[in-house]
């Protein structure tokens, strides 16, 4: 039995591509019989293609010859650019997908899995033994930008392994590429460090954990934690190479330090306050308890990166050697009034404490590149100055991304007021604990990540986007899934496709592609939010949080 009810146009795919020829009334059926030939370095597709696509459909994917009729075939061809891709689908001859590096053969699966219809996205076949045609078509894509990225704060609210590994899937199917993996803060440390094993047997789980907005008066009374093993991360990084993903590590210093100084307290100011008194944060904010900026603090941390280097080795991905080190938020208040803190400002010849935060971070790109890593910080790094080499992650808004490619360093473009995830998305009532400005679907696609005031030599600075996912108001996967999706996929439209600028972007049409890809999420049980608005078990009545009126600053 055929079936093309379910089978996509290559008109509702998400992220839209570059161009489509057809498609055309014939084509080419899969069915049992189908074999797959995979050519020289095509055989992370090659194992995804039997792991997941297969398995979906009842599809074993046997091997067989390149010239075998109806097959899929997999190839590289290095004159195209590394992450494009071509799927050409012709019929009385097959499928084939040809990249120009391994990854362009995977998003090319993408895009293949996408147009065998929602059913492609579930884990075992729903409707066995129909035959799955698809339309003759070519289709030549490729990405916009390098890095296009997700940020998740696991940090605030602990995501198990699995929830990990599940949202490496879900960044794969819309040809995300960097997991931006914050794994330290105030309210937990969560990566194995075996020279350390306080960091985890007491700055991985918090007493209590605040509900809603810090203003909030409603608590969670269960002690709330958890830490991934250092084969746990090994297993991370290995499934994300599998899926042509970089996993760059956020060990966040000089401040939202409070879990590590709970685990250690001679890291913190202890001439100005009892570290010894302070336990794992239970609420939000930014936290006065930072690192003491000293020779100890530094040999401490350099231990620390010491091992996150083994476990995030720096040929996993294009942007496997960079190490995130975050240096944003860090109040000054405790080395002004730590004598140890004067002492290092003065035995430096620095000016002020904004000099000595740029020394810790100066230190640790020094530290890095030595090891052939590149830094990358918030865009608070740039202050007091920054060694070369070191990239920015610009959040506060686009004017340090601006001033940092205009002073040569590279950007990814991630500013609050634009692809916060955790920013509500509807001024409505109904909308859970409503956070910041209102971001809808519709403002995330017309994000622009290139400032217009950029030269040419300025703009090529800019290595990509990403959202952020901060995870304060967000206890388990469902309210992760509500606040990342579908505005997720508009930012993957962002970061891939060839959009035209903000105002002109056709958002009905990404609308109308959004049907079909809901049905895609649905399939992949994805708790998004609907866009009629949240479903009665999505509300959180009762729980306060923060909403901002107007519209945000774009600056």
């Amino acid at each position: 039995m055929t079936d093309a009810t379910d089978v996509n146009s290559p008109t509702d795919l998400v992220p839209a591509p570059r161009a489509v020829e057809g498609p055309m009334r014939c084509g080419v059926e899969l069915t049992p019989g189908t074999t797959l030939w995979a050519g020289p370095g095509t055989q992370t597709t090659e194992r995804w293609l039997r792991s997941t696509l297969g398995p979906a459909l009842g599809l074993p994917l046997r091997p067989g010859p390149e010239d075998a009729r109806d097959s899929l075939r997999l190839r590289l061809d290095d004159t195209l650019a590394p992450e494009a891709y071509r799927l050409a689908v012709v019929a009385n001859w097959g499928i084939e997908i040809t990249g120009g590096s391994a990854a362009g053969v995977f998003w090319g699966a993408q895009t293949l899995r996408q147009l065998l219809g929602p059913d492609a996205f579930r884990k075992a076949p729903v409707r066995p033994g129909v035959t799955r045609g698809i339309p003759h078509q070519i289709i030549e894509d490729s990405p916009r930008f390098r890095w296009r990225g997700l940020m998740l704060d696991v940090a605030r609210h602990f995501l198990p392994k699995e929830g990990v590994l599940r949202y490496l899937d879900l960044m794969a199917a819309h040809k995300l590429n960097v997991l931006h993996f914050h794994l330290t803060d105030d309210q937990g440390w969560r990566i194995e460090i075996q020279r350390y094993p306080k960091l985890t047997e007491v700055g991985s789980w918090r007493a209590r954990t605040k509900i809603g907005h810090r203003a909030s008066p409603l608590w969670d009374d269960t002690p709330h934690g958890g830490h991934y093993t250092q084969d746990d991360i090994r297993e991370i990084v290995a499934y994300a190479a599998e899926r042509h993903i970089s996993v760059v590590p956020e060990i966040d210093v000089p401040g939202h330090s409070q879990a590590a100084i709970a685990a250690y307290p001679e890291l913190g100011n202890t001439d100005v306050i009892d570290t010894a008194s302070l336990t794992v944060w239970d609420t939000w904010g930014i936290n006065p308890n930072v690192l003491a900026p000293t020779d100890d603090t530094v040999r401490f941390y350099e231990g620390v990166l010491e091992e996150v280097l083994e476990l995030f080795p720096a040929d996993a991905g294009p942007f496997s050697p960079f190490v995130h080190i975050g240096g944003d938020e860090c109040l000054k208040d405790q080395w002004r009034a730590s004598d140890t803190a004067q002492k290092q400002i003065s035995n430096l010849g620095l000016a002020d404490e904004q000099a000595l935060q740029a020394w810790f971070i100066g230190h640790f790109n020094t530290w890095l590149a030595a090891r052939g890593r590149r830094l990358i910080g918030w865009d608070e790094i740039l202050e007091g100055g920054l060694a070369p080499g070191a990239a920015v992650s610009s959040w506060r808004g686009y004017a340090g991304g601006v001033t940092a490619a205009r002073a040569g360093h590279d950007v990814v473009m991630c500013p609050e007021q634009q692809v916060y995830l955790d920013h509500r998305q509807d001024g409505g009532p109904d909308e859970p604990v409503p956070i910041g400005y209102v971001r809808t679907l519709e403002d995330v696609y017309r994000f622009e990540p290139v400032p217009s005031e950029l030269t040419p030599e300025e703009t090529a600075r800019v290595l990509g986007t990403q959202a952020n996912v901060w995870t304060e108001v967000m206890e388990d996967q469902g309210r992760l899934d509500y606040q990342t999706f579908p505005r997720l996929a508009a930012l993957a439209e962002v970061a891939w496709s060839a959009l035209p600028a903000p105002a002109e972007r056709d958002f009905a049409d990404f609308e109308r592609r959004m049907t079909a890809h809901y049905r895609r999420l649905d399939a992949l049980g994805v708790a998004y939010r609907p866009p009629t608005g949240p479903l009665p078990w999505q509300r959180r009545p009762g729980v306060l949080g923060r909403p901002i009126d107007g519209p945000p600053p774009n600056r």
